[in-house]
């Protein structure tokens, strides 16, 4: 019973060291671009010079904007942006450590992944698309459906609880505003079932 409660213990300081260096590193370089770098540093990116690391986004079409799949995820353009991510970026990545840290890289990874390449493909020529909200939809979709994959009880009741909660989310896939990347939270959305997907308990052939 001792070593199972350290065992716990353990695992979980890991998944909050881990979260908080995430976090950390998203706020530190939001903050650094916001009150420093975007009054000294000018950035081409595909569709002219830009003030600032958000140049360094997903920039649909363009060559030089393909590095913004690894980038965009760290970099927000408002206080509100990243305060708005921050919080289910917390509350779905601890979900997802749950059962494996291991799972929380792969699927931030294929989240981060096809995002940026659906967004990059079909995203509107000229514009920078930036934030973690595509990495967040991929811990949605996966979350989501991780309970369809896995049939197991834990995954169900996890599934059931976030779609009765965050299932407004799914608006967010849709064009229904101008100035936000819904290529990214459709295709991180995507991301997201493909992880769980992967990620399923591989069933015994007969």
């Amino acid at each position: 019973m001792k070593q199972n409660l350290q065992t716990i213990g353990s695992e979980l300081k890991t998944q909050i060291k881990t979260l908080a260096a995430f976090v950390a590193i998203l706020w530190v370089v939001f903050i650094l671009n916001e009150f420093i770098l975007e009054k000294i540093l000018v950035i081409a990116n595909g569709c002219g010079l830009r003030r600032g690391l958000n140049a360094l986004g997903i920039v649909p079409h363009s060559f030089i904007g393909l590095r913004g799949i690894l980038f965009a995820p760290f970099l927000h353009g408002s206080f509100y942006h990243i305060v708005s991510n921050t919080v289910p970026f917390i509350i779905f990545g601890w979900l997802i450590m749950i059962r494996n840290i291991k799972d929380f890289y792969f699927v931030s990874f294929m989240a981060a992944l096809v995002a940026g390449l659906g967004t990059w493909l079909i995203g509107r020529p000229c514009t920078t698309h930036i934030g973690a909200s595509g990495v967040i939809f991929g811990y949605f979709g996966y979350l989501l459906f991780r309970g369809y994959f896995d049939r197991s009880f834990v995954a169900i009741a996890i599934s059931v609880a976030i779609a009765v909660t965050y299932g407004s989310l799914l608006w967010g896939v849709l064009p229904t505003r101008s100035y936000i990347s819904w290529e990214g939270h459709l295709f991180g959305f995507i991301g997201g079932i493909i992880a769980a997907k992967l990620l399923s308990p591989t069933k015994p052939t007969t």
